[in-house]
């Protein structure tokens, strides 16, 4: 048997989505949006020199075929990028209505969203009353604090101290399809907050809400810090993924980081959560030695698009990638023949870009097997990814894609 790794990491787009033009920050079309290729271009110009110097440094990706990938989806030669490929390599596009996690993640596992996401689209009082009477009901409480969009840290330092004087949940939206509570895991209480979550979430639903999240935060005010007991609760995917494909194949599954939410626990074997990406690479690379014949590994690395992507930081992400990038040799140099292992993102989130929400952008392809020869797969579909896996594993289902490992 062989085994099988689906690595997303998280907002990694590498430009060139055919449809960027319809997809918008702050009024500002997407159209030539490329996060991979506009921190390498900062890099070069010496403008993301905090905590590291020099050109962008992805000698592992980079080799499996990441510049290569970038010029192919954007035109766009990324500076310090660019090694000939010794990997299989190509760039993804989407096809769901969307920028977000739930629709790059579904549709990466070989189900595009049918579907259009219900946006809260208004800027400040973004929520309809029945909806505030409903939370404030389920929290007990007289009201709630935010009805807006706004970043995840910014709303609570806003908002942090009045949260804790009143005990009015903290309720907030962004460009995506989520729905957010954030709270204090003390004064409010963290499992009173995931309860709320989960009794909401049906409601969001309902509405096409992608997800329902519970952002829990710590500390006084001034000095506010989320916590990583954040959860996502996730509309279920509208057909069987991957996931349940392997499962149902009495396969293995393994989900790291954030995938079991993503896909509302379904077709998981085993959960391997962390305090942040340091952790979870540390499951990544431990499961290269563990995991079993003829498993899948599907892992989410969420901190290029939580901590930099959406705040803007391009020297972070820079940071972030170049440490990554470290983390995959040793995963990599632990891989048996049989084995691939695909990396690739969900979506963009561009730092140097307007605005502080996700791009639509193509994303990429780098896959990787000892005993696999390299080559192009030039221009493929996100659901390409699965049905590829699926025939690695040898699983019968593909989605709605097709292999590249024949095609």
């Amino acid at each position: 048997m062989t085994r099988a790794f689906l690595i997303v990491m998280d907002s990694v787009g590498i430009g060139g989505a055919r449809d960027a033009a319809g997809f918008f920050n702050e009024g500002r079309p997407d159209t030539g949006a490329n996060t991979v290729g506009h921190i390498a271009q900062a890099c070069a110009a010496g403008r993301a020199d905090l905590g590291r110097t020099g050109p962008l440094s992805l000698p592992a990706l980079d080799t499996l075929g990441l510049g290569a990938a970038v010029e192919l989806a954007s035109g766009l030669k990324a500076p310090g990028l660019g090694a000939l490929p010794k990997g299989i390599w190509g760039a993804a596009t989407e096809v769901s209505k969307g920028k977000d996690t739930p629709s790059g993640h579904w549709e990466l596992a070989g189900v595009p969203v049918p579907w259009d996401w219900h946006y809260f689209t208004e800027m400040e009082n973004s929520f309809p009353p029945d909806l505030i009477a409903q939370v404030a009901r389920a929290a007990g409480t007289e009201g709630i604090l935010g009805n807006c969009h706004a970043p995840g840290t910014a709303i609570i330092e806003r908002l942090g101290a009045e949260h804790m004087r009143s005990g009015w949940p903290i309720c907030y939206t962004s460009a995506d399809s989520v729905f957010q509570i954030a709270a204090h895991e003390e004064t409010f209480g963290l499992e009173r907050l995931l309860t709320l979550c989960k009794e909401l979430a049906p409601t969001l639903h309902a509405m096409k809400v992608g997800r329902v999240i519970a952002r829990p935060f710590v500390g006084a005010p001034g000095h506010f810090t989320r916590t990583p007991n954040r959860r996502d609760f996730a509309i279920a995917p509208p057909a069987p993924t991957l996931l349940d494909w392997a499962y149902g194949a009495g396969r293995v599954t393994h989900a790291i980081g954030k995938i079991g939410d993503i896909f509302s626990h379904r077709g998981v074997s085993h959960l391997h959560k962390g305090k942040g990406d340091a952790d979870l690479m540390e499951h990544l690379i431990r499961l290269a030695d563990e995991a079993e014949e003829g498993s899948l590994t599907f892992a989410n690395f969420v901190e290029f698009d939580s901590l930099y992507g959406h705040r803007r930081d391009i020297a972070g992400y820079a940071r972030a990638l170049e440490w990554f990038d470290a983390g995959a040799a040793r995963f990599m140099a632990r891989l048996r023949p049989g084995d691939l292992a695909i990396f690739t993102a969900d979506h963009g989130n561009d730092p140097s870009w307007t605005g502080t929400d996700h791009t639509r952008e193509r994303v990429p392809v780098l896959a990787f097997g000892p005993d696999l020869a390299p080559r192009c797969v030039g221009q493929v579909g996100f659901a390409d990814l699965g049905a590829t896996l699926a025939h690695h594993l040898g699983l019968t289902e593909r989605g709605a894609g097709h292999s590249f490992l024949t095609e």
